[in-house]
């Protein structure tokens, strides 16, 4: 039996396989509510055999969105949005998931679509971005430094959204901690430059995040909990995965289900080698590192190449991109390359199944 078609067991739910559909913004949102184009776009990879599909970073409040185009669920409207599609998903034989997100300093910038870069100002729709210190991301505007009550507000915005989420139906949630978001940006010291209870040593500038792990966990405590970390920042000085095993360890003490290993995205002066699987040694080295299950995620579209990944025990789960986006039946392809026999082909679509 193919590694990549076994199912998984997390917190009594199952996932059919080990191939899963990674959040990827669309910036397609209205007034942060998912519209039309997120249904077909989500539902269309669980028809595609996906085992976990997890929707874009999703905001937790409107100050936490990357762009004013973001999806978010602070409000009723947008849960309400939401649970026609984790609905959706579910009814196709994947577990709905949903990414839960704060940017930090990387708020209130332009969307990809709009031909511009840098920081929306706020006559143009932007607003104030904050984050652990008043340090921009190169070439936006500079963050406030959050206060105690920042601080508080963020840790109840997780736990309010996570409420909805599960209300919404979602069984996944992930809370994002990677590509130089806000709690990234108070994980790594060059961007944390904090001399408070939330600065200084690992222990410190850890401490928002698993403040949010325990939050969360209390508000959704039947939920897969998932946290995605960048492992490298890809710069001397910063957060690597070192820092990220001993991290990820004191967040499954607090409830935390599963790690999603992806590297990069702080500071624009980061030095990476782009290549087929760069990221699976960082996954392979929390995974070892701190005895935690964990998937890998960057450039992962072979079917060979996954189940490869999961045959040298460098990762228990595949997450990519990409390729669903070119073929969003992408694991009901690659069961067939893999000669895996499932049981979840759409029977609208068995005539397409080789024997």
């Amino acid at each position: 039996m193919s590694l990549l078609f076994t199912p998984l067991d997390i917190r009594g739910l199952t996932a059919r396989n080990r191939l899963w559909v990674a959040p990827m913004c669309q910036y397609s949102a209205v007034d942060g509510v998912p519209q039309e184009w997120h249904h077909t776009h989500l539902a269309q990879f669980a028809s595609g055999g996906a085992g976990i599909v997890i929707a874009e970073a999703t905001a937790v409040s409107p100050e936490g969105r990357i762009s004013p185009d973001d999806t978010g669920i602070w409000n009723d409207v947008q849960q309400d949005e939401w649970m026609p599609i984790a609905a959706a998903i579910r009814a196709r034989g994947a577990l709905a998931g949903i990414q839960l997100a704060h940017a930090g300093r990387k708020a209130s910038t332009w969307s990809p679509f709009s031909g511009r870069r840098g920081s929306v100002a706020p006559e143009e729709g932007g607003w104030a971005t904050v984050a652990p210190s008043a340090l921009a991301f190169d070439g936006f505007a500079v963050p406030a430094p959050l206060d105690a009550d920042g601080i508080e507000k963020v840790v109840a915005d997780f736990a309010a959204a996570s409420r909805r989420a599960t209300d919404a139906g979602f069984e996944v949630i992930e809370i994002h901690a990677a590509h130089g978001y806000l709690l990234h940006q108070f994980l790594s010291p060059l961007s944390n430059e904090r001399t408070d209870e939330h600065g200084g040593g690992l222990a410190n500038r850890a401490r928002l995040l698993l403040r949010v792990v325990e939050a969360v966990r209390d508000a959704a405590p039947a939920a897969a909990l998932f946290v995605r970390f960048s492992a490298s920042d890809w710069a001397a000085g910063g957060w690597d995965a070192a820092d990220t095993a001993a991290v990820a360890r004191w967040a499954a003490e607090r409830g935390e289900d599963f790690f999603d290993i992806s590297s990069g995205g702080l500071v624009a002066h980061q030095q990476l080698a782009v290549r087929p699987g760069y990221q699976v040694p960082l996954a392979a080295q929390v995974r070892r590192g701190a005895g935690v299950p964990v998937s890998a995620v960057g450039l992962i579209d072979d079917a060979a190449q996954a189940e490869a990944v999961l045959a040298a025990g460098d990762a228990d789960a595949i997450l990519a991109g990409r390729e669903w986006l070119r073929d969003p039946h992408f694991a009901l392809r690659a069961a067939g390359e893999l000669g895996a026999d499932i049981d979840y082909w759409p029977k609208q679509y068995l005539r397409a199944r080789r024997a």
